[in-house]
């Protein structure tokens, strides 16, 4: 699997009404489990910064990833950017097999 971190920024309009968010997260989660039973979701966060949200989660493959973006982004509430994030460590062996 791989880890791909999820930005994410709502429009005023989804937080016209901050109760809406709790209703929002539960509707996202189940659609995403409903579509994407292989995602493993390994933490979320709210940021400070041109982003609201940031999101870490594992999928088999970056179809996956843009699936669950999707998804986010079909409830008209907000923008994603999605990343794929590769451990350090894997990064660094990597690196230090460059000749």
């Amino acid at each position: 699997m791989t880890t791909y971190i999820l930005l994410t920024r709502l429009s005023p309009e989804a937080v016209a009404s901050p109760a809406r968010i709790k209703e929002l997260e539960q509707e996202i989660k189940q659609k995403v489990k409903q579509n994407c039973p292989q995602v493993k979701w390994l933490a979320d966060y709210a940021v400070l910064g041109p982003c609201d949200y940031l999101d870490i989660f594992e999928a088999p493959d970056e179809a996956t990833a843009s699936k669950v973006a999707t998804i986010i982004r079909s409830f008209g509430h907000a923008t994603t950017e999605t990343w794929t994030a590769i451990p350090w460590s894997r990064f660094r062996d990597m690196a230090i097999g460059i000749k």
